[in-house]
């Protein structure tokens, strides 16, 4: 099979979902491993950026993925990060001017600000609440330290 010298994309992408829903989850059975919340919406908005298809494709799948160990709500992360992409980070860009700060407010922002967004979700729809436990903290640290790398 031969491939365009424009075209340098990998050929199969789908290993990276295989290998994701893997990690999900081992990460749904033992709870010292993140569920790479964070770094999800680094490479969400990242993909945005470029305009990759693909790769936002991807990424949604893996974050359908996410939902489903965790029993969180269908698309809710997909929404949120797109929402969080066109409104939040615009402001967050033009007001810091830290790259070590964005990368604190793109964590923060992934379960902090999905926490509080869930909350409202289901406040306004009436569905059970969503509880936060102390592994947030070590969650957040973990993932700063992640994207850090990103």
């Amino acid at each position: 099979m031969q491939r365009s010298i424009s075209h340098q994309k990998p050929i199969v992408p789908i290993i990276y979902i295989v290998l994701f829903t893997l990690y999900s989850s081992l990460g749904s059975i033992y709870p010292f491993l993140p569920p790479m919340l964070a770094v999800l919406f680094v490479l969400f908005t990242q993909a945005l950026q470029r305009e990759d298809l693909l790769s936002v494709t991807l990424i949604s799948i893996c974050l359908i993925i996410l939902e489903a160990n965790y029993g969180l709500l269908l698309f809710s992360t997909v929404f949120y990060f797109y929402f969080v992409y066109k409104f939040v980070l615009p402001k967050i860009k033009q007001n810091v001017n830290c790259p070590f700060c964005i990368k604190i407010s793109y964590v923060l922002l992934a379960y902090l600000g999905y926490f509080l967004f869930m909350t409202i979700l289901s406040s306004v729809f009436l569905l059970p609440k969503m509880h936060i436990d102390y592994y947030i903290i070590y969650y957040i640290v973990i993932e700063f330290f992640l994207v850090s790398l990103l």
